[in-house]
């Protein structure tokens, strides 16, 4: 069962379409693995494992997945675009696969001159994410054509969410508390991180998430200052603060939670002061999050209240980024961002620092959809959590 409706499928695929018109292309090749999943996923609702691929879209509109044949079956099952061309560049190396069909990219070229015409002008979508190889293969087998790079308004299509898209990041979002509940009653002394982790994993896949927008964050005492540290088998002791973070996923779409926990149950003065910081930042921040408002004036408050109290030196990250298909996503508003705030982003404010010589690494964060009025919660559970 694929996660992607025909409706959004369409919709997307007509956007893609009007960008390849307003640039004159003749078709636009689009590159996802494992790893860049997102601009693939954005029009299949699919991702294979193991194997990398395209995502191929002509000038009508209709479109192909250009993979490996270890994936074919899996995307006829799956994805929202079931028409597949197998090449080597995109399998398994040295895998043998005697049944398939495999095929190349002047093959694949000369397929399409004898059903478009005549091609002059490709769109290409993540060229700089792709392997050498790979490239070599495309820019060989489309010999004479011109190659634009898109990616930029490719992903900016991605910003603003439709409906349905903040409907599965709600939903994620009200995984993500099942999920804070169940690492919070997992802390005690002694537990193990990876406990800790499991607690959070279970809840959310018993519930129905389909994935994880990043693998879970557990990092006791010294070990927050990882900035992501993934769980391992240290246990946690009293006194000390434990970073979580988990971001489960419904139909590709991530939620987030993420808090900094004392191991005994209680903060210390110490501690408290601590999070006093990170929540005095994350409600300017969150003041900052209206239509109109660009990044760099959305970093500004947290960051100017950081060189106040002498932490700027421990600050890694900024305050703000959008959430979707990834966890964290462009736009970034950072002290450099020109991105705009607009109706219909899905956002994360995100206040951390890390390596402080007394209270290590720490985080808090949760989402937001943009309206016309400013954020409102996709976590009102969260949000009174982080922001009281």
């Amino acid at each position: 069962m694929g996660y992607l409706s025909q409706e959004e499928r369409d919709n997307r695929l007509a956007s893609v379409k009007a960008i390849m018109n307003a640039k004159n292309l003749d078709l636009a090749l689009v590159y996802y693995d494992e790893f860049n999943i997102g601009n693939g996923w954005y029009l299949t609702g699919w991702c294979p494992q193991f194997e990398s691929g395209a995502v191929l879209i002509l000038k009508d509109g209709s479109a192909m997945l250009l993979g490996g044949p270890e994936s074919e079956p899996f995307a006829k099952l799956d994805s929202a675009i079931t028409e597949t061309r197998n090449f080597p560049v995109f399998m398994v190396p040295d895998e043998e696969y005697p049944n398939a069909t495999i095929t190349d990219f002047p093959s694949l070229f000369a397929e399409l001159k004898s059903r478009e015409g005549t091609i002059q002008r490709a769109g290409l979508v993540g060229g700089g994410r792709m392997p050498a190889d790979c490239f070599r293969q495309i820019t060989e087998g489309f010999k004479g054509v011109e190659l634009v790079d898109i990616t930029e308004d490719f992903v900016s299509l991605r910003y603003n969410k439709s409906d349905w898209e903040r409907q599965q990041i709600r939903a994620a979002f009200g995984l993500a508390d099942q999920c804070y509940d169940a690492m919070l009653n997992a802390i005690t002394p002694g537990a193990m991180e990876i406990e800790v982790a499991a607690a959070g994993e279970y809840a959310a896949r018993s519930r129905g998430a389909t994935g994880f927008g990043f693998s879970a964050i557990v990092g006791s005492g010294p070990r927050a200052n990882a900035v992501v540290p993934t769980a391992t088998t240290k246990r946690l002791n009293a006194g000390e603060l434990v970073m979580i973070g988990i971001a489960p996923k419904v139909q590709g779409y991530a939620g987030v939670v993420g808090h900094t926990l004392p191991v005994s149950g209680e903060y210390t003065a110490s501690q408290k002061e601590l999070l006093h910081h990170l929540k005095e930042v994350f409600r300017l921040t969150k003041a900052q999050m209206l239509p109109g408002r660009k990044g760099c004036e959305i970093d500004a408050p947290g960051r100017a209240y950081y060189e106040k109290n002498g932490l700027l030196k421990y600050l890694v990250c900024p305050f703000a980024h959008t959430i979707g298909l990834h966890e964290a996503e462009a736009p970034f508003w950072g002290p450099n961002s020109q991105d705009i705030v607009k109706p219909g982003m899905a956002v994360c404010i995100d206040v951390s620092f890390f390596g402080h010589p007394e209270w290590n690494g720490a985080r808090i964060e949760t989402g937001y959809e943009i309206t016309d009025h400013g954020p409102v919660p996709f976590s009102p559970k969260m949000d009174k959590v982080l922001t009281e």
